[in-house]
């Protein structure tokens, strides 16, 4: 099935639902191709507080919904499929996807986001799913009552363990330097938080259990000592929530579209990549700040200039 389109947006997270409303409000015909749920890492996000205008106790999902809205009113078409190979350096681009569809298009925008880091110890592939966790606001409630575990110390991390404390008997923060990167205020709230308790100077080394998560290994940075954390014998088990960061969903555009070592893609100040008529936006390209309100605003500035991209052919 062959298909054309002035505006093919792969990703459907903030930044590619942005591009998808400017560039459909502009009459382009636009797709938005997303292989999961719309939202990207927003959708798992319990509260956005920071949100220009989200004081209505606006969720994650909340927000979202509001996004695809607004884009299916002006016109964007939205389909949940995989891109699986492209061709860039041709007019129009060709972009094949998992389902077999072609879609030939003037111009892309690429939004496919980030994906959460793995500690990369032993035994969390295993027991992902078991005990292992990487977004609070989907699993928090299988953990009510027990301890938990939660590894990082950025903003992320702490604002998500004090969201699991309205679930967990008790949640432990497990950072590897000996002061938080978070910001000062939500570290502040943190302290305040009685279910909240600290490992500094430490990494989680091992993850163990026979089918479902049963204890960790820690080790000290500093010292070398590991220490055993089983479950208690109540529980039987705990769980472990890691927010260490993200990798960038790149890999499928290696070779072609420029990258930093850390692999996110480099644009100039108006989304462009190093192929005519390709732009990237939100949390894939380099940049010095990625939240929901940075990933909007390349979505919209992405598709502004592919319009005059595509004016220009």
């Amino acid at each position: 099935m062959e298909q054309f389109y002035d505006v093919v947006i792969i990703g459907a997270g903030p930044a590619g639902l942005s591009a998808g409303l400017y560039a459909a409000r502009a009459k382009l015909k636009t797709v938005i191709l997303e292989k999961e749920k719309a939202g990207g890492q927003i959708a798992t996000t319990d509260e956005v507080a920071n949100y220009p205008g989200s004081i209505e106790h606006a969720t994650g999902p909340s927000l979202v919904e509001r996004m695809v809205n607004q884009c299916e009113e002006f016109g964007a078409e939205r389909v949940k499929d995989a891109v699986t190979r492209f061709d860039f350096e041709v007019n129009p681009k060709v972009i094949h996807t998992e389902s077999g569809a072609i879609y030939y298009a003037k111009s892309v925008i690429v939004a496919t986001g980030a994906t959460p880091k793995k500690i990369g110890c032993s035994g969390e592939a295993e027991l992902t799913g078991k005990g292992v966790s990487y977004c609070a606001t989907c699993d928090a409630d299988f953990f009510t009552d027990l301890e938990v575990f939660c590894v990082g110390g950025g903003d992320t991390a702490v604002e998500e363990a004090m969201y699991l404390t309205k679930f967990a008997r008790k949640v432990t923060l497990v950072h590897r330097r000996d002061e938080f990167r978070a910001a000062k205020s939500i570290i502040e709230k943190a302290k305040k938080n009685e279910k909240v308790d600290y490992l500094m100077n430490s990494v989680v080394e091992e993850i163990y259990g026979e089918g479902i998560l049963e204890g960790i290994k820690v080790k000290n940075v500093k010292t070398g000592e590991i220490t055993d954390i089983p479950a208690s014998e109540d529980d039987g088990t705990m769980g472990v929530f890691v927010f260490i960061g993200y990798d960038p969903a790149t890999s499928l555009f290696n070779g072609c579209l420029t990258m930093d070592t850390s692999g996110y893609l480099i644009t100039d100040d108006t989304m462009r990549t190093n192929i005519p008529g390709v732009f990237a936006a939100g949390d894939v390209r380099q940049k010095q700040l990625r939240q929901v309100v940075t990933a909007t605003a390349d979505g919209a500035i992405a598709a502004v200039m592919a319009e005059k991209y595509i004016e220009s052919l």
